[in-house]
Parts: structure tokens; C-alpha cells; sequence
């Protein structure tokens, strides 16, 4: 979200004067939102929220079955992606769910690319340099 677009939604809160607030508002975004909310220019929006979560990154184990369920919903049983690979992929992703996607794609991509039947550790690699480019 815009600078513009939060001020306005400060600017609904601010109806009441901190008396009672018709509009309650639930934000919800990527660790950019969190960090455009710590500006100093957004101070008063900030001291007006009363609760922050935020989602932690999967742990290895959960990575793993996090692709796992997704290749078997695409119909793939059988092992595809080797440890190592899983391993590069959950650290390099710190098991955010669209990193993990996006670097388990661009492996796929590269183990194809080089013949092979198996997403390997050079395979991942790749992907990494691909998606994050290293």
C-alpha cells in the first residue's frame, strides 16, 4: 500500500477522536507493510493498532511437506526432490510458502532443462541463482 492509502485509512480512525472509532480495519500484507508502518511519517496509524502478528516461516519438516502436498495434488507420488535440494530450498526460502514455491518451480524447471528425473542440489542451485540471483 501507497503512503496516500494508509494515511487515508488513519484519517478513517481519526473520526472520533480517539473517543470511539466507528471503523475497525484489519491490515493484512507482506513484512513490507510491517516496515512502511514503522516510518516515522505513519506514527499515528502505527500507535492506533492495537494487536501485530506476524507468521513465522515453516520449519524444514513443514517445508518438506509443504511440497511434498503440493506434488501430490499435481498427481506425483513418488520422491522428486532429493534432501539436499529440500534443504537448499527451505533455507534459501526461510520456509516463506511463496519462496518455497517460486525456487521449488525454477528447480523443476532446471532438472528438466539437464535431463534429469530427479531435483538434486545442483538442480536447486540453479534456482536460486535464477530467483534470487546470486
Amino acid at each position: 500500500m501507497s503512503y496516500e492509502q494508509l494515511e487515508s485509512i488513519r484519517m478513517l480512525t481519526n473520526q472520533g477522536m480517539d473517543q470511539d472509532s466507528p471503523l475497525s480495519c484489519l491490515l493484512v500484507g507482506q513484512p513490507t507493510l510491517r516496515r512502511t508502518m514503522k516510518l516515522a511519517v505513519l506514527a499515528a496509524l502505527e500507535q492506533r493498532t492495537a494487536l501485530r502478528y506476524t507468521t513465522p516461516g515453516m520449519t524444514s519438516t513443514e517445508t518438506t511437506s509443504y511440497v511434498a502436498h503440493h506434488l501430490k495434488i499435481a498427481g506425483r507420488l513418488d520422491q522428486l526432490f532429493t534432501e539436499d535440494a529440500l534443504t537448499l530450498i527451505h533455507t534459501t526460502s526461510r520456509g516463506y510458502p511463496r519462496a518455497v514455491n517460486n525456487l521449488s518451480l525454477q528447480a523443476l524447471v532446471a532438472a528438466f532443462a539437464t535431463g534429469k528425473n530427479l531435483v538434486d542440489e545442483a538442480a536447486a542451485r540453479a534456482s536460486v541463482s535464477e530467483v534470487v540471483g546470486d
